[in-house]
């Protein structure tokens, strides 16, 4: 099923193996993809690739300056014909969310995710209404160098699992990349190779994954490591570690394993990480740099 998931979001997405590899970890994991990049490099085919390859049912929303709240939730609207107020949900109730942009919204409307990416709920007019337990948010964010932009808040970074950049394509894959855009939409193309149903069966299995004392310990050194850095403004949130847990599973499952190594923690490090610690200094790669070294400093546990 994995395999069959990977070559079909690689068939769209020419010449990112890596990334679709960590997406579809992050789908297996139960957590949101946060991914970062120019305009152009496939963030948006790669979201509705995924929603058509596991026949989920799939939205998206165009975020703007002037979208609100209740443009992502919904809310009561009223009905003339019944003298009342009606709920309507909004476009978060689906399985696979596309947030295109996330980033161009207002604090307020980006804000109107958070309770439905953690709790998987919305709260209208007083009452809770539960989301798919198969619930996926995928949201694109346009470089902070780039006019009209509010930059995230630190708070909102973290509910996401992992970041990703897709990057330019070298000029090999360029030159595929037009052959098949000139026949069409490769996207059009993707038939279902999975079932929602199926995707959560294998989250159980995920679950069960066996990690060993000494790696939990690997995890925590990592993560108190960040709080221990003086170069380090905003440091680890307990929810870092967590996820670093989570998203070594899902690598041990994908590579066909019943338990983490320590090679699988140092390949996600990285995407969990980069976007949840942030240097004092304001320099592009200064978060990284700081990461390269914790990853170098730390025991590896034998």
């Amino acid at each position: 099923m994995i395999e069959n998931l990977v070559f079909a979001l690689n068939s769209v997405l020419l010449g990112k193996e890596e990334s679709v590899k960590m997406l579809v970890m992050a789908l297996l994991a139960d957590g949101h993809v946060l991914i970062e990049d120019v305009p152009g490099t496939g963030k948006t085919t790669l979201a509705k690739a995924l929603a058509a390859a596991i026949g989920a049912d799939f939205a998206r929303i165009q975020f703007t300056p002037d979208l609100l709240p209740a443009d992502v939730t919904g809310g009561a609207v009223f009905k003339a014909n019944i003298g009342d107020f009606e709920i309507r949900k909004g476009p978060v109730f689906t399985q696979v969310l596309l947030a295109d942009e996330i980033n161009r919204a207002s604090p307020r409307t980006q804000s109107a995710l958070l309770e439905a990416m953690e709790e998987r709920q919305v709260s209208l007019e007083g009452n809770r209404h539960k989301l798919p337990e198969l619930f996926m948010v995928l949201a694109t964010e346009n470089p902070v160098e780039f006019h009209g932009v509010f930059p995230l808040p630190e708070a909102q970074m973290d509910r996401f699992m992992i970041r990703l950049s897709l990057g330019y394509p070298n000029a090999e894959t360029e030159l595929q990349v037009l052959r098949t855009h000139r026949e069409g939409k490769p996207i059009d193309a993707v038939k279902a190779v999975t079932t929602p149903d199926a995707i959560l069966e294998a989250r159980k299995t995920v679950q069960k994954i066996h990690v060993d004392e000494a790696l939990e310990g690997y995890v925590v050194s990592l993560v108190q490591a960040t709080r221990e850095d003086p170069s380090v403004r905003l440091a680890a949130s307990p929810r870092a570690g967590i996820n670093l847990i989570k998203m070594a599973q899902a690598s041990a499952y994908v590579n066909g394993r019943d338990h983490i190594i320590p090679d699988d923690i140092q390949k996600v490090f990285f995407p969990v990480m980069e976007h949840r610690v942030f240097a004092k200094e304001s320099v592009p790669g200064a978060s990284r740099k700081i990461l390269e070294g914790i990853l170098k400093q730390v025991k590896i546990p034998k």
